[in-house]
């Protein structure tokens, strides 16, 4: 049986070998984001997402972290910080699955088969429950605004190590030069 980081390895580079477009985060192997595509015949249709997957030390013997990076708007997905419902991976998680899966199996049927009894967006549950088209016309409107290819290549990540100012900018010792907009 291989160890843990010999699986990672070869199910990072598995998933790499797909048309799925990886970006790696720092050095390590644990750290990546993904580019993903609305499943067909859904409300995600035609939306890019950028996902961040972090592997834990234990992997493949405990799930992945997922996170959304672009918003997105779904019951089980922290509309702030894009943050998947561990339970809806965690439940069905088990070692023979791969990273291949998560991007084929388990998001696509977390976006086609929310789960609104569990939510982490109270107020997509909610229209969901409530009114499906307009909770289906909302995630349209997502889509258009924040999920189209050119908006996963145009957010700044900042990493946790950097400082944010109070206006919520990366800080920066580097003076902005130019003319004052008047």
């Amino acid at each position: 049986m291989s160890s843990p980081s010999k699986r990672r390895d070869m199910d990072l580079m598995k998933l790499m070998m797909t048309d799925y477009k990886v970006e790696m985060i720092n050095d390590g192997m644990q750290e990546f984001f993904v580019e993903f595509h609305g499943p067909k015949d859904s409300p995600y249709q035609g939306g890019v997402w950028k996902i961040r997957v972090e592997l834990p030390d234990a992997y493949p013997y405990k799930s992945p972290s997922i996170g959304f990076v672009n918003k997105i708007y779904h019951p089980n997905v922290d509309e702030t910080s894009g943050s998947v419902c561990l339970d809806v991976i965690n439940q069905t998680w088990s070692p023979m699955f791969d990273l291949v899966n998560v991007f084929e199996v388990f998001i696509p049927q977390l976006l086609i088969y929310p789960n609104a009894s569990d939510p982490l967006n109270g107020d997509a549950a909610a229209l969901m429950m409530r009114d499906r088209a307009a909770y289906e016309q909302k995630v349209k409107e997502y889509c258009e605004k924040y999920a189209k290819p050119e908006d996963i290549g145009a957010q700044e990540e900042i990493s946790s190590d950097d400082e944010l100012s109070e206006d919520g900018y990366a800080s920066s010792d580097d003076a902005i030069v130019g003319q004052p907009d008047l």
